[in-house]
């Protein structure tokens, strides 16, 4: 039957590929790219065009204005810029009466009838009088000569500070640039004349330029797509495959990370996720096991001896029902550390701090062993300087403690000695659990907080407690952000402590005192 689209595999649907993401994002980026040319070079060059064409009448202006009492100069100076710029040049000396007499020109165009300028005079002296002493202008360069006047298509009236700019030139236009000097007590006037449209030809080269160079590099673009894109994916399809295997539950699956450093680090780090999941599952087959094995004996037994009871007459004694009773309790404290441990996980279960003297403490869980010192021939010893007290919840303290000592009873060797030690350091005070067992591999240190690890990998029922201590005693210590650590040396034992702050006066907030040397301990920690 067909899965329906949303229930479908991701494999199944319709994606579109890293190769045609990728082409479309050059082509994009192309796109712009050509646009941006296509905007400057071709829109907006008439555009700057006039605008350089005006700044270099400007400067001419300038520069020949500068030598106006030296004629020869000044007409050297007109001359060079003529040539340079392709413009006309006309230096005028106005008389006190107003009429004008032409001291010398500078042709750049060759154009050979200069008179209109003459007959003109007055129109473009009076404009550039009344516009500041300069007049720019834009007109039809063939109406030129006979309506000067009548054709001009802009000019600066409006605004003598910004030059007259046309977008668009469909027609032939030239640009008039009028100046009006004085310079030692007379009065000149500069005209310059120069065409600004010589460029229609070339706005077309470049058009017909920006579409070849579209082509070109749309072409360039899928050829450099697919070869990107074969560069990126190869790696990404191996781990692809990889991870396939490792979701299938092959958890040997390697993760290559050949190609660039973000995939290098991607295949680390999925690694990393692998190794991480084959000790998971491992734990968890373990924990299923040891749970299963700690559950069944109680059991076995209990059915075993409740049948002996039922079945055999006279067997019904009082050590067989105190076996029953025992078994039922470790099942009742097995059932009951999973759920402090979850509750724990969870926070559901939150300490209560209140000041104690934890050294009254230990002293009091030792008397829990009293009965296995008798009966089994443990020794199991408490070393104290001082008192100590503590901030902290007392119940969960107390805990730890018991899980620690029954944790050292189980894996301690046949001399059967158990050390405990209270140690006060600066504002902290340590306590710690000796045992003389066997030891732990450096390798299995941070494993054994784990819920049910076992360091010998054959399961054995423990003496005391239910083999899931040193996972409460980390969740009560974390909870109370305390230091915690265990020391070994292989064929000499093994040393489990945990630290926490000496109680300061009573008049500091307790949960406030706690926060203040976790803060501490992280700063310790960083540097």
């Amino acid at each position: 039957m067909r899965q329906p689209t949303s229930q479908r595999p991701v494999s199944q649907r319709h994606h579109i590929g890293i190769k045609w993401k990728m082409y479309f994002i050059l082509i994009l980026f192309i796109g712009i790219v050509v646009g941006v040319i296509w905007f400057f070079q071709v829109r907006m060059l008439n555009y700057f065009y006039q605008v350089t064409k005006f700044n270099e009448l400007e400067l001419a202006s300038s520069e020949i204005s500068g030598q106006l009492g030296r004629t020869a100069q000044a007409e050297k100076i007109a001359q060079d810029y003529a040539a340079a710029y392709y413009t006309d040049i006309w230096v005028y000396h106005v008389s006190q009466e107003g009429d004008a007499s032409l001291l010398f020109d500078a042709k750049g165009t060759g154009d050979p009838d200069i008179s209109f300028m003459t007959r003109k005079f007055s129109i473009l002296h009076d404009k550039a009088v009344i516009n500041g002493g300069v007049y720019i202008a834009m007109v039809q360069s063939k109406q030129f000569q006979e309506e000067f006047e009548l054709k001009i298509i802009k000019d600066n009236s409006e605004d003598p500070t910004v030059y007259p700019t046309l977008f668009g030139t469909p027609e032939r236009i030239s640009a008039i640039h009028v100046s009006v000097k004085t310079a030692h007590g007379e009065e000149f006037m500069i005209v310059q004349s120069t065409t600004l449209t010589p460029i229609q030809a070339m706005v077309k080269t470049l058009q017909n330029q920006s579409l070849w160079i579209a082509f070109i590099l749309s072409s360039l673009a899928l050829i450099m797509a697919g070869f990107m894109s074969r560069l990126i994916t190869k790696p990404i399809v191996t781990m692809n495959k990889a991870a396939k295997q490792l979701a299938q539950g092959h958890y040997d699956a390697h993760f290559a990370g050949n190609g660039y450093r973000e995939i290098h680090e991607l295949a680390e780090s999925l690694n990393y996720a692998s190794r991480e999941l084959a000790k998971t599952d491992h734990l968890q087959k373990e924990l299923i096991s040891n749970i299963s094995h700690d559950l069944r004996t109680p059991l076995t037994m209990i059915k075993g001896y409740g049948e002996v009871m039922r079945d055999i007459p006279g067997e019904n004694t009082a050590e067989n029902i105190q076996i029953i009773i025992d078994e039922t309790s470790r099942l009742s404290e097995l059932v009951n550390d999973m759920l402090d441990l979850s509750r724990i996980q969870a926070g559901t279960r939150k300490p209560e701090f209140q000041q104690f003297s934890l050294t009254a403490t230990v002293r009091d869980t030792m008397l829990r062993y009293e009965r296995l010192m008798m009966q089994e021939g443990y020794h199991i010893e408490f070393y104290a300087e001082e008192e100590a007290d503590v901030i902290a919840d007392r119940g969960m303290i107390l805990q730890v403690v018991y899980n620690l000592i029954n944790n050292a009873i189980n894996y301690t060797g046949e001399d059967k000695s158990v050390s405990v030690r209270q140690e006060v350091r600066a504002d902290r005070v340590r306590i710690r659990v000796l045992d003389t067992g066997e030891g732990i591999a450096e390798d299995q240190l941070e494993m054994i907080w784990d819920r049910y690890y076992k360091v010998d990998k054959v399961h054995r029922r423990a003496t005391v407690g239910t083999g899931l201590g040193l996972s409460i005693v980390r969740e009560i210590l974390e909870t109370h952000h305390a230091a915690y650590g265990v020391q070994s040396t292989l064929g000499k034992g093994s040393e489990f402590w945990f630290e926490l702050p000496i109680a300061p006066d009573a008049s500091l907030n307790q949960a406030d005192y706690i926060e203040a040397d976790y803060e501490t301990q992280e700063t310790e920690r960083d540097s």
